[in-house]
Parts: C-alpha cells; sequence; structure tokens
C-alpha cells in the first residue's frame, strides 16, 4: 500500500507521549495488519510504503537492503548548483553528542552515495532531482550541505537564514519504483510535489 505522508507528520511513533500520531499508527487503524516497510524524516513529505502481511514485508525489505527498489526526491536548495548532474560519495556515521545529527566521516562512515540532476534554477535557490544510491539516516540533507547547498526549510542542517527561506523542509520523496511482492513486476508511483 503507498501513502502520501504530509510534511510534519512522524513516520513512526516518537517516544514521549506528544509524538504518539504517526502515519504508522493512522495507517494500523485503518488496516491492522499493515508493516512498516521504511520511514521518512518527520519534514519530509512524499510517498512512503506499507506492506499488507509478513511475506510482502520481507520481500519489500529485502529490495530496501540490496538497493534494487528505485528512488528519486524533489529538493529546492540554497544558491545555484553548478553543473547539470553529479554524484556524492561522502559517508555518514551519526553525531552522537548531537543526536540525530548525521555527519559526513571517511574513517568510520557508512557508505552514501547520491546522484543529483539540476531541474530549475532561480536567483538563489536550485531545484534538484536527487536519486539516492543507499538509505542512510538524513543522506539527503546532509549530502546537499557537504556540496554546499543546504536544502531550504532545514531546521537541522540549514541554518537559520535558510531555515527561514521555507515555511518547511524542501524535500519530497516524488517517485518509487519496485517489484511487486506479488508476482515481482515493476511498479512505479509517483507524487506531486507540492512546493
Amino acid at each position: 500500500m503507498l501513502v502520501d505522508k504530509p510534511s510534519g507528520l512522524l513516520s513512526v511513533p516518537g517516544k514521549s507521549p506528544e509524538h504518539a500520531d504517526c502515519l504508522e499508527r493512522r495507517m494500523r487503524d485503518l488496516f491492522p495488519e499493515i508493516r512498516l516497510v521504511h520511514r521518512l524524516d518527520h519534514p519530509t513529505s512524499g510517498l512512503m510504503i506499507f506492506a499488507r502481511n509478513a511475506q510482502a514485508q520481507r520481500h519489500l525489505g529485502l529490495q530496501f537492503e540490496k538497493r534494487q527498489l528505485k528512488k528519486s526526491y524533489i529538493a529546492r536548495v540554497s544558491g545555484r548548483v553548478e553543473g547539470h548532474s553529479g554524484h556524492i560519495n561522502l559517508p555518514l556515521i551519526c553525531d552522537w553528542p548531537n543526536r540525530p545529527l548525521q555527519m559526513v566521516c571517511f574513517d568510520n562512515g557508512k557508505s552514501a552515495q547520491t546522484d543529483w540532476e539540476v531541474l530549475e534554477r532561480k536567483a538563489h535557490a536550485t531545484r534538484l532531482c536527487l536519486y539516492p544510491k543507499t538509505g542512510r539516516s538524513h543522506q539527503l540533507r546532509v549530502h546537499c550541505l557537504a556540496i554546499g547547498h543546504p536544502i531550504l526549510g532545514d531546521s537541522f542542517y540549514g541554518g537559520e537564514r535558510n531555515q527561514a527561506a521555507a515555511e518547511r523542509l524542501q524535500l519530497h520523496a516524488a517517485t518509487l519504483e519496485f517489484r511487486h511482492p506479488n508476482g515481482g513486476v515493476w511498479s512505479r508511483h509517483s507524487s506531486p510535489c507540492p512546493f
């Protein structure tokens, strides 16, 4: 089951009672058998996939683990990105004193790779299509920051000016392409970008 998660809604419940409301819980109220397959950050909007049974969850989970599933995100980043496309290969690790923040670490970080292409340039911002090749926590946010173009509206990595430049994180999970758990046929789905 594919769901279009709004920005500002948790994917799964947080530890404190005020963070109990989340997409997983809302889905489980409607479909008690639903099973979580992956997550999106709280401020990120876009497509999430849920499984309807344990077999489908295993099948989809393996596609994520083996990097067989294809994803794309739309992001509006600060500044004018030079070039038409590129590849970011910067390993990431949790910044423990500042968790949940992540950071680039060549010594102990796990492989993190993102392809990107420019969709549109404005005076002070660029719209990118991001193609994560790995699925590390905050990967797209940290990779954009690392190349000097933080995502607009990012309260973690954008700094005050970039955070104030948009009312929400300008990151949207736009497409998901995967093999359907029942039969293995490729299935592609998209969600229109709200910004």
